[in-house]
């Protein structure tokens, strides 16, 4: 149904055709004329409440098509019926247009504007049927079977279809009386709500699916105003109708991740590229700003993390200059583009334009249809007794959490989370990995954060799956989900404290993929921010593991920056080629990593002493790198860079002058090295 919808949507009329129509031959316009005709007699109609309109526009296409196939054969066109025709060329390049923009709406949109479109299509019978009745038919000579077929359509399309209007005029009534009793907090009954779905033609859990990302797109591209609150309530009657009615149905993989290790091309989609992902969130950014330090997240998630009374870059623990944050419509571009090729929901808002009161968060049917579908499903889970049952819910969940914080919240506060985490031991892999996902998806709320850590086995069974589960993408959600757990301060602690789930994140960083190793490397960064946990860390082996990725994900560096800084200076400094690998970071490196080389290299300076700087000056072009950095880098690393010349400077001053001292007075060599460390 999507692909129909998407093809629809790419074969609009040419903007063209009113000057192809004045220059195009007689010849040229009649067959087109004749194609046009044919293509609106095999127009289906998009929904089952549209099929006697569209049945009449097929019937009159039909007659029409008979007309134009009997003109092909006549020779040159009187001027008087060739302009005639060329306007009709246009009205039925207008009735291809409704039909293409029909086929491209969601269902639900297209019976709440069942009325404009109907009204569209009798102006459009109308002028059509003016056209034909001023069409000179004595003058093509043509037979009097197809002049009886003319006048036939001239007729019909003079005629309305006052039944079909009241039909789809109940139908629209009905659905907004279900909205208006869900607001009432009535939960529909299943009959009625299976009644108004096959009238509209969602009797399956693909195309109510499909459905529900259809009007998730038009309610963010803002294409019906005055209908956006009760597609939004739509958008939730349709997803607890998904889980009542559908869940028996086997689910569509839709995974946000990618198993490096799964040859089954139909498996999962794509995941977004790391780089698309904030690191407040782990979502999609659908309105990435660049903060003071440089860094790129998503506006909802760093206004979210300034309104808590933090002032610090989330990602690299720097006190901000000022909180100013500025668009990056370059990554947000890209990432429109990406969303565009993979079908996936771009719901866009220009932080330019005031926005109007949101009435995601006001639509109260809305917000009663998650909690009924929240509800609906923990409870179907609590008495699931298959593991195909089961997972088949957890699947819904898994994708119920990802449609907001309020779903997030009833999702948390319905029971979700002690249901969830016996079945991170499952043996099926698709039930493990849904169910992880889903409380990756759920810890994005803070209130399920504490539910989390909480929850009898809940941190254990995150450790069984980063060692033990049964695909790559499992572990790498369940890194993910410590990453967001660790995001408080509290909950850093506690996870730092447990030896299992330092060594199993360490481990993930040393034998993961690429997108698993950066998961692991984030929750290790943030891990170290917590003093207490460095000791714990280095005992593990993270500055080796992280220093054995720092030439694949720029985090790496971060991570080295953040233990020397906090007490692993020195088993950093005694892992062979630490320093020359940071150095070597420092000149080819991205800016970040670039920049949290120079701080890394600071610190092992001042923290361990002249032999570092002895390492670093070592290195050929070191110097080179140094000013390049001081010149082009952020203003973090610029003050790093300028740091780390300043302690190499001194070193060679210092060098220079125990050289001298040493030849002019051998016998008292030991002070070259007090001289040195004393720099």
């Amino acid at each position: 149904m999507a692909n129909a919808r998407n093809a629809a949507a790419a074969s609009p009329p040419s903007s063209s055709s009113s000057s192809y129509s004045s220059s195009a031959s007689d010849g040229e316009i009649l067959r087109s004329l004749h194609r046009l005709a044919r293509d609106l007699a095999a127009a289906e109609a998009p929904a089952p409440f549209l099929e006697t309109v569209f049945a009449a526009v097929s019937r009159r296409a039909k007659l029409l098509a008979a007309v134009f196939d009997d003109l092909l054969r006549c020779g040159r066109l009187p001027r008087s019926a060739s302009l005639c025709l060329r306007e009709v060329l246009l009205v039925l390049q207008r009735f291809k247009a409704v039909v293409a923009d029909c086929s491209a709406r969601s269902r639900m949109r297209l019976l709440l504007q069942a009325d404009e479109v109907a009204a569209r299509v009798r102006e459009l019978q109308h002028d059509l049927a003016t056209l034909l009745d001023l069409l000179p038919v004595p003058e093509l000579g043509l037979a009097d079977d197809v002049v009886d077929l003319l006048a036939l359509a001239s007729r019909q399309c003079r005629r309305s279809s006052p039944s079909a209007d009241a039909a789809e005029h109940e139908l629209k009534a009905g659905v907004l009386a279900l909205i208006h009793e869900v607001e009432r907090e009535i939960v529909p009954e299943r009959e009625r709500l299976e009644g108004i779905l096959e009238e509209v033609g969602i009797n399956d859990p693909a195309c109510c699916s499909d459905e529900i990302e259809t009007l998730e797109r038009e309610i963010g591209d803002r294409v019906a105003e005055r209908w956006t609150s009760a597609m939004i309530a739509l958008v939730g009657l349709l997803r607890y109708a998904k889980c009542v009615l559908f869940t028996a149905a086997t689910p569509r993989p839709m995974d946000s991740k990618v198993d490096v290790d799964d040859d089954d091309d139909d498996a999962e989609p794509p995941s977004p590229p790391p780089d698309f992902r904030c690191p407040i969130s782990l979502d999609l950014m659908r309105d990435p700003v660049v903060s003071a330090s440089g860094q790129t997240y998503d506006r909802e998630s760093i206004t979210r993390w300034f309104g808590s009374g933090k002032s610090t870059c989330p990602k690299t623990g720097q006190v901000l200059a000022n909180l100013e944050l500025v668009p990056n419509k370059a990554l947000k571009n890209l990432i429109s583009r990406w969303c565009r090729e993979n079908g996936v929901a771009m719901e866009s808002s220009e932080p330019s334009k005031p926005e109007p009161k949101p009435v995601v968060t006001a639509n109260k049917a809305a917000l009663e249809a998650a909690r009924m579908t929240a509800s609906f499903l923990v409870k179907k889970l609590s008495v699931s007794f298959s593991a195909a049952a089961a997972n088949r819910v957890v699947h819904e969940i898994r994708q119920l959490a990802r449609s907001g914080n309020d779903t997030r919240a009833f999702i948390g506060e319905a029971g979700a989370v002690p249901l969830l985490v016996p079945l991170l031991h499952s043996d099926e892999s698709t039930t493990q990995l849904n169910a992880v996902t889903a409380l990756l998806n759920l810890s994005i709320l803070d209130a399920n954060k504490k539910r989390i850590m909480h929850a009898e086995g809940a941190v254990e069974a995150l450790c069984h799956v980063m060692g033990s589960g049964a695909t790559w993408r499992a572990k790498e959600n369940a890194a993910a989900t410590v990453l967001s757990l660790a995001s408080v301060h509290s909950y850093r602690r506690r996870l730092g404290r447990n030896p299992r789930v330092v060594e199993r994140v360490v481990h993930l960083v040393r034998t993961g993929p690429s997108s698993t190793k950066k998961d692991a490397l984030a929750a290790l960064l943030c891990l170290s921010g917590e003093r207490e946990n460095v000791g714990k860390l280095v005992e593990a082996g993270a500055a080796e593991a992280a220093l054995s990725a720092i030439s694949e994900e720029e985090t790496a560096v971060a991570v080295l920056a953040s233990l020397a800084k906090r007490g692993g200076a020195e088993a950093i400094v005694n892992i062979d080629g630490a320093v020359v690998r940071l150095v070597a970071e420092l000149r080819r490196g991205t800016e970040w990593s670039r920049e949290c080389a120079a701080a890394a290299l600071v610190l092992l300076c001042r923290r361990v002493g002249a032999a570092v700087v002895a390492q670093v000056m070592s290195v050929s072009g070191v110097e080179w790198a140094i000013w390049e950095l001081m010149a082009t880098g952020t203003e973090r690393a610029r003050r790093k860079a300028a740091s780390l010349g300043r302690a190499c400077r001194r070193w060679a001053a210092a060098a220079a002058a125990a050289a001298e001292q040493t030849a002019e007075y051998p016998a008292t060599s030991d002070v070259t090295t007090t001289a040195i460390t004393a720099s």
